[in-house]
């Protein structure tokens, strides 16, 4: 992982102080300090507008933002993108409909940060890719055409590209949002898997509510100009979620175990 030392599972990989972010005029988020950690799965939520995309792109670098941000101790400011893409992966919510290519094409591009100048593989990035697609389930559709897969296929393919790329952190902005409850569970149930087994830090952002509350080990809640970042039962105890969704009373409160 660029010369980083493996992360402990609990240890703190990414760090926001005093994070603000905004979208034009509009203060979303002020004075944010929090940490995520090695081997956990967290759900970011908020109520629409609230700057969930906004906060994972700047997470990912690729935003505007006040404060700071580091990732492994390096303050990702600092950081040429080649050296942030060793660092963390981002799978945005948009679909991937590249037809012409395999699975096994899309999955490599996830070893560009670690390649040669003509992004030739060698055997180790073989093997990297070969490993993602079995970690996803997606070993027997290596060679299909992504034209001719499901949208939930072709999910877990994304995700097997951002394990290909070998970062303690993975961003993910709606990873369900094209799937019907069946998959948006098994996906999550995936990505929960994924964290724990292999060590990684999950930060993604769902309107799945249930999803959120049953799968993931922490939740992160923006309540405008505030982000609550803590483990799932203390956040239900605590009643955030309640509060925040609830407001027009459409929420079932047997969810939040009221």
């Amino acid at each position: 992982m660029d010369s980083l030392e493996k992360p402990v599972n609990g240890s703190s990989l990414m760090s926001l102080r005093g994070l603000g972010i905004g979208f034009g005029k509009r203060k979303l988020l002020c004075d944010v300090d929090t940490s995520f950690v090695a081997s956990s799965l967290t759900a970011l939520l908020g109520r629409n507008g609230s700057g969930k995309s906004t906060l994972l792109r700047a997470m990912a670098g690729l935003g505007r933002y006040d404060g700071s941000i580091s990732v492994a101790g390096h303050d990702i400011a600092m950081l040429s993108a080649a050296r942030r893409a060793r660092l963390m992966a981002f799978v945005s919510t948009e679909r991937t409909r590249i037809g012409a290519m395999s699975c096994f094409d899309i999955v490599a591009m996830g070893r560009a940060p670690h390649t040669n100048w003509i992004g030739r593989l060698c055997d180790a990035d073989i093997a990297a890719v070969e490993s993602a697609l079995e970690a996803v389930g997606m070993s027997s559709f290596a060679g299909r055409r992504v034209a001719s897969m499901s949208d939930g296929e072709c999910q877990r393919v994304m995700i097997a590209r951002a394990l290909a790329q070998d970062t303690p952190l993975i961003l993910m902005d709606e990873p369900t949002s094209f799937l019907d409850l069946p998959n948006r569970y098994e996906l999550c149930t995936l990505l929960a898997e994924l964290a724990h087994s292999h060590g990684k830090c999950i930060v993604f952002s769902t309107h799945e509510l249930d999803i959120a509350v049953n799968l993931a080990d922490d939740i992160a809640l923006i309540d405008t100009p505030h982000l609550l970042h803590m483990p799932v039962c203390d956040m239900l105890e605590a009643g955030h979620i309640a509060r925040v969704f609830n407001a027009a009373g459409k929420i079932p409160s047997e969810l939040f175990g009221m």
